[in-house]
């Protein structure tokens, strides 16, 4: 089975040890909640950066491939490349981790669009909208289990 959250089993692991509360979205973002800063900011710095280098070398975990495809990331032209390159690299100096959002719910203008924006938030609104963006990507993958 495909791992729900980017190269961080240890969700899952503690969502599985504590009792459920029935909606299996909801145990396992109680456990992201629940998590130390150190091992959310972990997570979302498990996540690859969009149109970056994992997806050039094809290092890409299955699930981000796909979701990376659906939003038009693997056919940009030379210019977008160098927009996403540069706003990916501005966001990680500010903020020290990639800039996450849930490509499909969106499409290659939203996320520049979003990306632009984000850049003026302070790093505390990055963490909590990362946090939910993971959120909204685990809540696809589940229904695509269902």
């Amino acid at each position: 089975m495909a791992a729900l959250f980017e190269h961080s089993p240890w969700v899952e692991a503690r969502a599985d040890a504590a009792p459920s509360h029935g909606n299996r979205h909801a145990d396992l973002m109680a456990v992201v909640h629940a998590a130390s800063r150190e091992e959310q900011l972990a997570l979302i710095r498990a996540h690859p950066e969009l149109a970056g280098k994992a997806a050039i070398d094809r290092t890409l975990t299955q699930a981000s491939a796909s979701e990376q495809a659906s939003a038009g990331l693997d056919r940009l032209s030379p210019a977008e490349y160098e927009e996403f390159h540069a706003l990916n690299a501005a966001y990680r100096e500010r903020f020290d981790f990639p800039f996450i959002i849930c490509v499909r719910l969106t499409d290659k203008a939203g996320i520049l669009a979003a990306m632009r924006a984000r850049l003026a938030n302070d790093r505390e609104t990055e963490i909590a909208t990362a946090l939910a963006q993971i959120g909204e990507i685990v809540r696809l993958r589940l229904e695509d289990l269902a």
